[in-house]
C-alpha cells in the first residue's frame, strides 16, 4: 500500500491506474482462449501508446510483460527483454532495496547525439515492475539556454554599468577640469546609449520569443521597408564614412508587419556598417525568384568577413567570433538573433554568404504577397546574387548591385 501511496504522490497516478488496469484485465484474460489473448494483447499495446511516457512492465524474473511503442523506438527493449545498461542498474538497485528510484540516463542516436530520459523504476504488485521513461532531451537544451542567456545577460549589463560607474567617478575627481569633464561625459553618453539600446534589444527579442509575434499581418511595400531601414542608418553610416547604396527590383510586396520587417532589415545594415572599413559601402539589394515566389533583400558589406567555423552561430543571441572586434564596434549582440525571429514570423528565412578579409552577404528571404490580380511576369535580368528572376513588368528596377570589392571613394 504503502507503494502506491508514494506513486500518487509522485504525480505517476493515472500511469498507474492505466497498468493496474491492464494487469488486471490480462489477468482475467489468462483463464480464456489464446487466440483471445493475442487481440487483447494488442489492444494493451494500443492503450500504452497514448501515453507520454515509455512505459514498460516487468515480471519478477525481469521479461517485459507489457511495453509501450515509445519504449520500443527509444531502444529500451528488445524481444521482451529490457537492454539499456542503466536502467539495468536501476531495476537491480531497486530489487534489493524495494525503492522507488529516479534517474537521468542518455541514449545514444545517430551522428553523434544522444537523448536524456528521465527514468523511473517503482514496484507493482506480485513483484512486477513499473519502469517510466520521459524524454527530458529538450527541456534539458531550453535550460542550457536559459542559463547561458542569463549569464550574458548579466556580463552585457555589467559591462556600460560598470563603465558608468568608473566615468562617474573620474568626472567627480576632476570637477575643475572643463575639457576632461566634457570628455568624460561624452564617454558617459555613449555607455548610456550603449546600455539603452541592449535594454531595448533585450525588450524587442522577448516580445518576438512569444507566441503570435505577427498578429495582424497586412500588405506591405518591400520599397518602403528598405527605404525606412537606409533612413534610420544614414546618421550612423555617415558617422563611420560608409555609403549605403540601393539597387535592384521595385514595387514588390509581402505579407506582414512593417515595423518589424523594417527593424529586421534596420539590423542588418547596422550590422553591416558597424564591420565595414571607413569609406567602402554597404549595399541594399531587392529582387523577386520567379520559380519560388520569393521576395529577396540582401544586405552587402566590405568588411571582416565571418569565418567559416563562426557561420553557424552568428544568429545566436550574444554571440560573438571575434570578441576585441565586437567590443570595439559596438552593438548589443542580439540584433541578428532579431532578423532570425521576425524573418522567421514571416515564414521567411535569413542567408549567409561571408568570406573572411572579404565581406558579407545576409538575405532576408520572404514569399511574396499571393494576390488574384497580379500583373503577367516578363522575363527581365537576373541578379546575380540570388540566382531569381526580376519581378514582372509591373515592378521596376533600380540600377542591379555587384557584390565586387569596390574602390575606395575617400579623395
Amino acid at each position: 500500500m504503502e507503494h502506491w501511496l508514494a506513486l500518487l504522490a509522485l504525480g505517476v497516478a493515472p500511469v498507474v491506474g492505466v497498468i493496474a488496469y491492464l494487469l488486471g484485465a490480462r489477468s482475467q484474460r489468462r483463464q480464456q482462449a489464446s487466440a483471445a489473448t493475442t487481440t487483447s494483447g494488442q489492444d494493451d499495446i494500443a492503450v500504452l501508446s497514448v501515453l507520454p511516457q515509455a512505459v514498460m512492465v516487468l515480471e519478477s524474473d525481469d521479461e517485459v510483460q507489457l511495453a509501450s511503442a515509445g519504449a520500443h523506438a527509444l531502444g529500451l527493449v528488445r524481444n521482451d527483454t529490457l537492454v539499456h545498461q542503466e536502467i539495468l542498474e536501476m531495476l537491480s538497485a531497486h530489487r534489493a532495496d524495494g525503492e522507488i528510484h529516479d534517474q537521468e540516463v542518455s541514449v545514444a542516436r545517430g551522428a553523434g547525439n544522444e537523448l536524456r530520459l528521465g527514468v523511473r523504476v517503482a514496484p507493482l504488485r506480485e513483484g512486477r515492475v513499473l519502469v517510466l521513461a520521459e524524454d527530458r532531451t529538450e527541456a534539458r537544451r531550453l535550460e542550457e539556454i536559459r542559463r547561458d542567456f542569463t549569464a550574458n545577460v548579466s556580463h552585457e549589463l555589467k559591462t556600460p554599468i560598470g563603465a558608468l560607474s568608473l566615468l562617474a567617478e573620474t568626472v567627480t575627481e576632476a570637477a575643475d577640469e572643463p575639457e576632461t569633464v566634457r570628455h568624460f561625459a561624452s564617454q558617459m553618453g555613449r555607455e548610456a546609449r550603449r546600455l539603452g539600446e541592449l535594454v531595448q534589444d533585450l525588450i524587442e527579442l522577448s516580445r518576438l520569443q512569444r507566441a503570435n509575434a505577427l498578429m495582424a499581418p497586412e500588405l506591405i511595400s518591400v520599397d518602403q521597408v528598405v527605404d525606412e531601414a537606409i533612413d534610420r542608418m544614414q546618421v550612423e553610416a555617415m558617422s563611420r564614412n560608409v555609403q549605403l547604396v540601393l539597387g535592384g527590383t521595385t514595387g514588390l510586396e509581402v505579407f506582414g508587419d512593417p515595423t518589424m520587417l523594417t527593424a529586421a532589415v534596420r539590423n542588418l545594415l547596422d550590422n553591416a556598417v558597424r564591420y565595414s572599413r571607413p569609406y567602402s559601402r554597404v549595399a541594399v539589394g531587392v529582387s523577386y525568384a520567379a520559380e519560388s515566389h520569393e521576395v529577396r533583400i540582401a544586405v552587402v558589406d566590405q568588411g571582416s568577413g565571418i569565418a567559416r567555423e563562426h557561420q553557424d552561430r552568428v544568429f545566436e543571441r550574444f554571440y560573438r567570433g571575434d570578441e576585441a572586434r565586437s567590443r570595439e564596434t559596438g552593438g548589443s549582440g542580439l540584433g541578428l538573433a532579431i532578423v532570425k525571429h521576425v524573418v522567421a514570423d514571416h515564414g521567411g528565412r535569413v542567408e549567409l554568404w561571408s568570406t573572411a578579409g572579404t565581406g558579407s552577404t545576409f538575405t532576408i528571404v520572404l514569399p511574396e504577397a499571393q494576390i488574384t490580380d497580379v500583373a503577367p511576369m516578363a522575363d527581365v535580368e537576373t541578379h546575380h546574387h540570388t540566382g531569381g528572376a526580376s519581378r514582372p513588368a509591373a515592378a521596376g528596377r533600380r540600377a542591379p548591385i555587384e557584390h565586387a570589392p569596390m574602390e575606395d571613394t575617400h579623395r
